[in-house]
């Protein structure tokens, strides 16, 4: 079962929230959707295509992959705003 638009809307604010939190940075909701949908997108490439792991639906490993591709964004982030 595929994970709908409000589905992504949902793992992406969670995930983009977790992040932020444990990268301690302050962003709003709107900042944290876009983090947790681009962290989503790039742990599931990193996930699906590196390590192996199906990603899909609406579940803990869902959530698991997008939280660790939006930390994996913002520590990327942060080092490119550092060298700028």
């Amino acid at each position: 079962m595929g994970l709908g638009i409000i589905g992504w809307i949902v793992i992406g604010i969670v995930a983009g929230w977790l992040a932020e939190k444990v990268m301690g940075r302050n962003h709003g909701l709107v900042t944290n959707l876009i983090v947790g949908i681009l962290g989503a997108l790039l742990g599931g490439f990193i996930a699906q295509n590196l390590l192996g792991v199906p990603v899909g639906g609406f579940n803990i490993v869902t959530l698991l992959v997008a939280f660790g591709g939006a930390v994996l964004l913002l520590f990327l982030l942060g080092l490119v705003k550092r060298r700028a």
